[in-house]
């Protein structure tokens, strides 16, 4: 069984094709989130998303949401506690996507919280995500 698991997993790695080329005429979202924490593209404007590494967004305002999980460990004092998943929607709304551009949709956990934003091409935050339906 042991031997049999890494197998399985390096044969599931390759099952994720490579990213398409980015539409000149659309903005692109990359995501990116602590190593431990599973990030990915849901719904953008209400839509579900092809793919959940990546927005491809038309240019003007649109609110992206991407599903969130992240693992804290709990407990009197944070000693010997139990490890709890926390999962939530992270919400970017944004009104100014432009063509050709690239952005960054940033997550990252601080104890219980979760926190996001959205960067652009310099990296310089342009929104920040709004955490909902965290459980």
């Amino acid at each position: 069984m042991r031997r049999s698991l890494p197998l399985a997993l390096l044969a599931l790695a390759g099952c994720a094709g490579p990213l398409p080329q980015p539409d000149p005429n659309m903005a692109w979202v990359d995501m990116t989130a602590q190593t431990s924490d599973i990030f990915m593209s849901d719904q953008l404007d209400g839509k579900r998303t092809p793919d959940g590494r990546y927005f491809q967004v038309p240019p003007g305002a649109h609110e992206l949401e991407a599903r969130y999980e992240f693992e804290v460990t709990g407990g009197a004092f944070g000693l010997f506690g139990e490890t709890h998943t926390i999962r939530c929607t992270l919400v970017i709304r944004y009104d100014d996507f432009q063509p050709g551009q690239r952005y960054l949709f940033q997550a990252r956990s601080l104890g219980f919280t979760p926190q996001g934003w959205l960067r652009d091409e310099q990296r310089h935050v342009v929104a920040e995500a709004q955490a909902e339906h965290c459980r």
